[in-house]
């Protein structure tokens, strides 16, 4: 008989992390292990008060499926049972997990996918002046795809200032739903001149309808506006990228299949993980393949990370042992 845990863990950051939201200091995660005999699967979720996340909330939600889980619960039944969402996120990636243990073969061998080689990750820039942001940029400007948090001031000062201290590097903004439809209207134009390839939701989720009069001479990715394959259809018109997170989906098994469903309906894919450690990005590299954008970098926001963990080769990321997962 299986046995389940899930624990709440507390990862510290290099430094402040800051987007228009706030600011965090640390990774405050659940992770799921679920043991049969000598041997165990683990999947790690990133629970957000934004989505009416908690840690307790979220254990609560695992703690209840514990018999049924025990009894042999497949994944498949627990898309009908839990919501889309970072409990179900977890426990599937543990489901994965120790299936691939159990049968010796590799995650992607199960998922039926290639298997993954290293991917060049985005790197986040927080959210600070323009001079900072600059500074951070200029340490960083070896690496070929910057990822820019914004809020709603300062915008094209802070864009500008990362493009001149890294003249090379491809640029993603995020502002995190912080713009307005007339700010955006006002400062694609800009940001198309200074080589900006993605924009990330610049709208709240409640108002990007007006997505579809504005000219998008900028590409617009979808994040806090997608969060399953159901939200898809009605984006078709407003967005040009789907970003595709574990957490937001809930877990690899409905990532899969809304990554399919992306490419068949004509979306970019984005890769895009919270800030977690290595346990929480590897299930996401089986979805790297044909992605346009990967953004895996939240373990190179930590000031330590699992061992073992996710190997980043200079600007890329390798796909995890299986000593990790998978």
């Amino acid at each position: 008989m299986r046995r389940i845990t899930a624990r709440h863990e507390t990862w510290p950051l290099k430094q402040a992390f800051t987007i228009s939201r706030g600011t965090k200091t640390s990774a405050d995660v659940v992770t799921v292990t679920i043991t049969d005999e000598n041997v165990s699967g683990r999947g790690e979720c990133v629970p957000y008060a934004h989505y009416g996340e908690s840690i307790d909330s979220v254990i609560a939600q695992i703690q209840k499926l514990e018999n049924a889980l025990a009894a042999g619960m497949s994944r498949d039944e627990l898309l009908e049972v839990l919501p889309r969402g970072a409990a179900r996120n977890a426990v599937d990636c543990a489901l994965w997990d120790i299936e691939s243990k159990q049968s010796g073969r590799r995650a992607w061998e199960l998922a039926g996918v290639a298997p993954p080689g290293p991917a060049t990750t985005a790197y986040t820039l927080s959210l600070d002046t323009p001079e900072a942001m600059a500074a951070a940029a200029r340490a960083n400007a070896h690496r070929p795809l910057l990822k820019l948090k914004l809020g709603s001031d300062q915008t094209l000062q802070r864009v500008q200032a990362v493009r001149t201290a890294a003249p090379d590097a491809q640029l993603i903004v995020d502002a995190n739903e912080a713009w307005r439809p007339a700010d955006l209207q006002n400062w694609l134009p800009a940001l198309a001149e200074l080589r900006v390839a993605l924009v990330e939701q610049p709208l709240p989720a409640a108002d990007d309808a007006a997505l579809a009069t504005i000219e998008h001479v900028v590409p617009i990715g979808a994040d806090e506006s997608c969060h399953g394959s159901s939200d898809l259809m009605e984006l078709k018109d407003r967005y040009d990228v789907a970003n595709i997170k574990l957490d937001k989906c809930g877990g690899l098994t409905a990532a899969l299949q809304m990554k399919q469903m992306a490419l068949d309906e004509g979306f970019v894919v984005m890769v895009g993980c919270m800030v977690g450690t290595s346990l929480a990005m590897a299930p996401a590299m089986l979805l790297t393949a044909g992605a346009r954008f990967v953004d895996l970098d939240g373990p190179l926001l930590l000031a330590a990370d699992r061992r073992p963990p996710l190997e980043y080769r200079g600007v890329k990321v390798a796909p995890p042992r299986a000593e990790l997962w998978g």
